[in-house]
């Protein structure tokens, strides 16, 4: 074959001739790639091949993917049935719970290590295997910064479990069940019966908090195939998505379509109104920042607040709702949700199976409305998330209201501060604390440029003395996060951070804070002199305390919360 010119064409490297190792000698590289790969007892038609890489992020500290084996071999299936050659690799693993001080600090590093990986093997299109919270997050970061042709493919949610006729789903039952043990109304012996049955299937949380929430937003942007998100770990059906997106996968190296074609400004509004619709976690807003920040898009929180007054919430989970991710499956998964908001949505944005979301929504064709409730009859009139903005929160903060009680949203109240999550700790449950339901708790000195690195410790526990009177909810903020599966009245991701210098640092014991979702705005009641000489009262930051490797790299390069806590040199 011969182009218009009459010249023959230069043939595009695929499979292992792609990307070779230099050794000053070309031809001597295929050979003693070939040479080794022949090891692994490839024959030579398989060695021709295409090859699909799979990134996965399996770990004996990662209990949300240990059904991953299985899935891997759903995906070879898929690769090999239409022609490809699939090879595994493993990266970085981020286990939510096994991590110290917090997965946040190492989902750059594992961007790194997905966007490295990517381009340095010989592959030519790759299947993104994750599934707990950092990771999806990761993989979309590492393939936006490589754009090589990719797809994802989650781990899927838990299955639910049973406790005394209640159905159980970690994490916020995890986090109900607790509240009721501080508060003493359930002994020792049932958190412990509680505790091994929250989490009893291979998969991730169950209800809508952060895995659920990037699952969600991935196949909203079109990275993964129609009504894969909500799917559950161990139904059969996660296997044959397994299997569809190995074929997809290799359907990409001949018709490739790049993730910059797919994360476009469109497909990240699109984003945006389905995380506000599903009363999704806060952590999202800084996952989809950096993912969007990759390719040169940014995430305005003034228009998350326009669409957030036009976007209702419409989907009944845990922890806004009463139903869980297997029901939402069952109910229409993604597709529905998107349904019922189609008006909303920029239709033309392009999928990764090559159709645009418009014509994937004309296939929908089944909606359980208990679950997905219609446009017109919400759970909630206005979105999940509000940003706020106000001289304690220069560069915004962050409400779930959908997981908040409305009572509290036009408040002013007294400041209980917490200089660190160890002051929290050892004070929260004195009885000698200094505290009332009407007070304003405060955290600060957890945000990205602290020592704790902004762990999920934004919700704030209720004083032991008030949990045990009663008290379910008040208002509590810091620069910290929260995990999704969380509820309650709590500002997060306050702007600059404290340990960076942000007002948040300046509020003192017995300042008046005023809380106003209506107006979006979150004010420290103090005046700007006297907020002035406070700030220049406040000891000089040291130079720096880590000492090497990625927890300096980490402290020399780790954006605030409004730019998604990416790393400054990977924008």
């Amino acid at each position: 074959m011969v182009d218009e010119s009459g010249k023959k064409p230069v043939e595009r490297p695929v499979g292992f001739a792609k990307g070779l190792t230099n050794y000053g000698d070309r031809e001597f590289s295929v050979y003693l790639r070939r040479s080794f790969a022949s090891s692994m007892g490839y024959s030579r038609e398989m060695l021709d091949r295409p090859i699909v890489g799979i990134a996965h992020s399996a770990s004996g500290f990662n209990n949300c993917h240990r059904h991953f084996p299985e899935l891997i071999d759903a995906v070879k299936r898929g690769v090999l049935a239409a022609g490809g050659l699939p090879i595994e690799f493993p990266t970085i693993s981020l286990g939510e719970t096994f991590l110290t001080p917090t997965s946040l600090k190492f989902r750059n590093l594992m961007s790194m290590d997905v966007e490295e990986m990517t381009r340095a093997q010989p592959m030519d299109s790759v299947v993104l295997l994750g599934g707990c919270d950092k990771t999806v997050p990761a993989q979309l970061m590492g393939a936006a910064s490589a754009d090589i042709p990719a797809i994802q493919l989650v781990a899927g949610p838990m299955s639910t479990s049973r406790h005394r006729g209640e159905r159980l789903g970690a994490c916020t039952d995890c986090r109900r069940f607790w509240a009721r043990f501080r508060a003493r109304e359930i002994d020792a012996q049932e958190i412990e019966v509680v505790e091994r049955r929250l989490a009893s299937t291979a998969g991730t949380c169950a209800v809508m908090g952060t895995a659920s929430t990037m699952a969600i937003i991935a196949e909203t942007l079109g990275m993964m195939p129609a009504n894969s998100a909500a799917c559950p770990a161990v139904d059969a059906d996660r296997l044959r998505i397994a299997e569809e997106t190995g074929r997809v996968a290799f359907d990409l190296i001949g018709k490739p379509i790049r993730p910059s074609e797919i994360i476009t400004e469109k497909s990240v509004e699109n984003a945006l109104r389905v995380l506000l619709a599903i009363g999704g976690s806060t952590n999202a807003v800084i996952h989809l920042t950096a993912i969007a920040g990759r390719l040169g898009h940014k995430v305005d929180l003034n228009r998350l607040n326009a669409l957030s007054e036009t976007t209702p919430v419409l989907v009944n989970l845990k922890p806004t709702g009463e139903h869980y991710m297997e029901d939402l499956y069952a109910a229409g998964g993604v597709p529905a949700i998107l349904r019922e908001i189609r008006h909303l949505l920029h239709l033309e944005c392009r999928m990764v199976t090559g159709e645009t979301l418009g014509d994937r929504l004309d296939n929908v064709t089944w909606v359980d409305e208990s679950v997905v409730r219609p446009f017109a009859q919400p759970v909630r009139e206005t979105g999940g998330l509000v940003a706020l903005f106000g001289n304690l929160a220069p560069r915004g903060a962050i409400l779930k209201r959908s997981a908040a009680d409305p009572r509290l949203f036009e408040a002013e109240g007294r400041a209980v501060v917490f200089d660190s999550l160890e002051d929290l700790a050892n004070r929260i449950d004195s009885d000698d604390l200094d505290v009332t339901a009407d007070d304003f708790l405060v955290l600060r000195n957890a945000g990205p440029t602290s020592d704790s690195a902004m762990p999920e410790a934004g919700y704030l526990p209720i004083p032991g003395k008030l949990a045990r009177a009663g008290v379910k909810d008040m208002v509590r903020m810091s620069d910290a996060r929260m995990s999704g599966t969380a509820y309650g009245t709590i500002v997060l991701h306050i702007t600059p951070d404290a340990a960076s210098g942000g007002p948040l640092g300046l509020v003192r014991n017995g300042d008046r804070i005023r809380l106003s979702v209506a107006n979006h705005s979150l004010e420290l009641l103090v005046a700007d002199e006297e907020m002035k000489r406070r700030a220049a009262a406040l000891p000089a930051r040291p130079a720096s305390r880590a000492k090497r490797g990625y927890a300096k790299l980490y402290e020399r390069e780790v954006l605030q919360a409004d730019e998604g806590c990416d790393f400054q040199f990977l924008k």
